[in-house]
């Protein structure tokens, strides 16, 4: 028998988990705040998901026949982009809103930078806030056939009250996804029991939030306040399906918990002292921008010559 040893390099132990399950676990716990949000605003959100899902796709695939690189559409991660791309919009904006999102996302934020895995921010995020500066007035008018006026954030900045059990159930205004905290807390459940997430990045994330509100909101502990801006916008949806997306979050443990301090501190900046109500999508694309950063002073040095020694 021979008992010579194979010597290869790292790793030696692989996760049984693919990309394509990896993503297919995502659309399916993306469901509850798709199927919410259909039921919320009616027939023009799901033609709105389904335009991103598509564009996403097409632009994936056609980008890679042209370039004859091997077609990856399979592995779900552009229908999890066009997906999330689509949760991100106002129900009542027009198609063609949808075909220039996800066109950016896809070819500009992913595919000039070599695909899945090199993009260096949240494709759903970067395409939306290019659309937010791009066409201000369309990604900012929540007005549809089931609501109109401002949005419970809006409402709260402005001094005003709202209903915490609405905002809470989702029977609010907003982009389509965002709006009930019940349907986006199932998905992230869900994506926790399957171990694709953990909650060191959603959870820091939160409570840094929620202390910055208390500490600066101007309110003190002021539990309607709290839960207000806890269950509004896209905080939710943003911490546990797009500050913790694989590509673009640190990967060393202390990174993560960093990272989910610094996205809840500017969160909260955004929102009590910036011009706008909102402001997780910003957050989580300076959070990308700096996750070398953060990587470089959380990675652990080797043992030995050239690292630290015992």
């Amino acid at each position: 028998m021979d008992e010579r040893l194979n010597v290869s390099s790292n790793p030696h132990v692989r996760s049984k988990a693919s990309t394509q399950s990896i993503m297919l676990t995502v659309v399916i716990a993306l469901l509850p705040a798709f199927g919410f949000g259909v039921f919320n605003f009616g027939i023009k959100a799901l033609i709105t998901v389904i335009i991103c899902v598509a564009t996403c796709v097409l632009t994936e695939l056609v980008f890679e026949l042209l370039m004859k690189k091997k077609v990856t559409v399979s592995d779900f991660s552009a229908v999890v982009t066009g997906l999330l791309l689509g949760l991100n919009l106002p129900a009542g904006a027009p198609w063609w809103i949808g075909i220039i999102g996800g066109v950016f996302a896809i070819l500009v934020v992913k595919m000039l930078f070599g695909g899945l895995g090199q993009n260096f921010m949240n494709p759903a995020l970067g395409a939306r806030c290019f659309l937010v500066i791009s066409y201000t007035s369309i990604m900012t008018n929540f007005d549809c056939d089931a609501y109109s006026g401002a949005t419970p954030l809006a409402v709260l900045k402005d001094g005003g009250s709202v209903d915490i059990m609405n905002m809470i159930t989702g029977r609010i205004n907003g982009t389509i996804g965002e709006t009930s905290m019940i349907a986006i807390v199932l998905g992230a459940c869900l994506l926790i029991m399957a171990g694709i997430i953990d909650l060191r990045i959603p959870g820091s994330y939160i409570v840094t939030f929620a202390l910055f509100v208390c500490i600066f909101g101007g309110r003190g502990f002021d539990p309607a306040f709290l839960s207000a801006q806890l269950s509004g916008g896209g905080l939710m949806l943003g911490a546990f399906f797009m500050a913790t997306d694989y590509v673009t979050r640190p990967v060393t443990k202390k990174g993560q918990y960093i990272y989910g301090i610094f996205l809840g501190i500017m969160t909260g900046i955004f929102r009590l002292f910036g011009p706008s109500a909102e402001g997780v999508s910003y957050a989580i694309i300076l959070g990308n921008l700096l996750v070398p950063l953060i990587e470089k002073f959380t990675y652990p040095k080797a043992f030995g010559m050239g690292g630290e020694h015992i």
